[in-house]
């Protein structure tokens, strides 16, 4: 795919601050008509988006609209209802002490916005930071990955179509491209990604002291007890890992299973993956591949330590590695040292809950936490740990509800989105306190006449 040029970057940044300007984006019906056209042109090419999910990704087209598009619809959906809502200006309480001032709080976009989105969910994890900035009343240029150009052309095409450029537009291109990208000032950058990059994102956007938000990843763990329903934990774990071959940022990254039911756990596990991929995944249209070569290789590297209990399959020429389960894991083996991103899942064995609480606190705080367990033990287990989000007995499925925040916390990123929250991330809250003229108390003034006065009312 053609990298777009510095030049052309340039002239699109001076023109979208130009046209952000014009004041038009602030309009609350110019931004509901903007939603409802990206909905419609969402609508109208569903297949054209489903074939390049399947293409760049081996995505069946069932997974496709569930993971990617329905989540997009219903974030539009929830941002077309509520918008004219989450516009108002807020009145806010006023200390007695300003009387006769009033108070509010008003929402104003930040301006032009960077996102920069990443391949496991290349449409989704674009389009939703996008319909914030939209809502908002912001300017946005957006960045697909390189690593799946088929949906990159796709996004390109449908966005070329319904806004002008200088409103928004889709730049194209790899690492050399970002680099320029990050140089350059913007009133927001949303960056989707590994936290290593996230790193860069930041230090580039600390040069404009331009505020950021990182939806990065690492090693969400899952902790299954002794007194949990081991059926359904087996099912939704495996449903959890499996989602786009394991390449998910909220996936189960790794599992603690209690130590009397660890054995049965792992035997139920494995039977899911077959009963959901068949006997042979890779044979399944419904089980995806790995983005490319290189991550096979990476992946393939982590299987040369521990017991193989489940799987193990690895055709590089395919990009396919079988959902498989690792068995005596240690806390040293490279399989713990990063995010898997992949359909594979290592596990440690634990005696008393604590044990794995240790563990995990030791280190860096994850996207997603999963526990399951009772719900007594599971209030304990929260209160110890921490995360940016927490499913109690499932796994994932924080993500499906537009009234949560979703985000990390510490190195697995900062700032939050989706639904109210993405309208919030995009713009800033303004403070606005209105005095009348018809009085002027003397309060404020030096001398200070009444000084004693002030200090048993502030």
């Amino acid at each position: 795919m053609k990298e777009t040029s510095e030049d052309i970057i340039t002239q699109l940044i001076v023109d979208q601050k130009t046209f952000f300007a014009t004041q038009q984006t602030k309009d609350v019906h110019f931004r509901l008509s903007q939603l409802k056209k990206l909905k419609s042109s969402i609508i109208k090419n569903r297949s054209a988006i489903e074939d390049a999910l399947w293409k760049d990704l081996h995505k069946s087209p069932e997974e496709s609209y569930i993971t990617e598009i329905s989540v997009v619809i219903g974030e539009l959906n929830h941002h077309i209802k509520h918008l004219k809502k989450w516009t108002k200006a807020k009145r806010v309480p006023t200390p007695f002490y300003l009387f006769p001032s009033r108070s509010k709080v008003i929402f104003e976009p930040l301006g032009l916005s960077l996102i920069i989105a990443p391949w496991n969910y290349p449409f989704q994890l674009l389009i939703n930071p996008l319909i914030g900035s939209i809502s908002a009343g912001g300017c946005s240029i957006i960045k697909p990955s390189p690593y799946t150009p088929t949906v990159a052309s796709i996004i390109e095409n449908m966005i070329t179509d319904i806004f002008d450029p200088k409103y928004i537009t889709v730049i194209q291109g790899g690492r050399s491209v970002n680099t320029y990208l990050f140089k350059q000032q913007f009133d927001i950058i949303f960056f989707t990604g590994s936290t290593n990059v996230g790193k860069v994102v930041m230090k580039a956007a600390a040069e404009h002291l331009t505020p950021v938000i990182l939806e990065l990843g690492g090693k969400s763990p899952c902790i299954v007890d002794a007194n949990a329903n081991i059926d359904i934990a087996a099912k939704r774990i495996a449903w959890g890992k499996l989602i786009n071959a394991g390449q998910t940022c909220i996936a189960p990254d790794y599992l603690f299973a209690h130590s009397s039911i660890k054995d049965e756990l792992l035997t139920k596990i494995a039977a899911n993956f077959k009963e959901i991929y068949s006997n042979n995944s890779k044979e399944s249209r419904f089980y995806p591949r790995i983005v490319n070569k290189h991550a096979v290789n990476r992946l393939d590297g982590l299987l040369k330590q521990g017991e193989i209990h489940t799987g193990g399959e690895v055709d590089i020429k395919e990009r396919f590695i079988s959902p498989t389960i690792i068995d005596k894991v240690e806390p040293d083996f490279l399989i713990m040292q990063g995010e898997i991103f992949g359909p594979i899942l290592p596990i440690m064995s634990f005696n008393h809950i604590d044990e794995p609480i240790s563990y995990i606190n030791k280190k860096d705080k994850p996207l997603a936490f999963y526990y399951f367990g009772t719900n007594k033990q599971a209030k304990s287990v929260l209160s110890k740990t921490t995360s940016g989000g927490v499913c109690i007995n499932d796994t994932i499925m924080h993500i499906a509800n537009h009234n949560l925040p979703f985000g990390g916390v510490g190195s697995s990123g900062m700032g939050k989105y989706h639904g109210k929250e993405s309208f919030l991330a995009f713009s800033n809250r303004r403070g606005v306190i209105t005095t009348p003229t018809w009085i002027d108390l003397p309060l404020k003034y030096v001398p200070f006449k009444h000084f004693k006065w002030i200090e048993r009312i502030v």
